[in-house]
């Protein structure tokens, strides 16, 4: 499912203790996480390493793609 960073994404959100909450508009999904204690709006085609990063920021994660 998905193309691109969204395996490598979902797997360091999984890592990090974020939880998958559910499905949002279009091909989004929002995860809850637990450091920030926010929902977080996850494209599964996300292709930019940019992308990726700034929803890590949001999670509050320092890691990095």
């Amino acid at each position: 499912m998905g193309g691109g960073l969204y395996a490598q994404l979902s797997a360091i959100l999984l890592a990090n203790g974020c939880q998958f909450v559910r499905q949002g508009k279009g091909s989004h999904e929002i995860w809850l996480s637990p450091l920030t204690q926010k929902n977080i709006s996850v494209p599964v085609t996300v292709v930019s390493r940019f992308t990726a990063n700034a929803i890590l920021k949001q999670a509050g994660i320092a890691q990095r793609i």
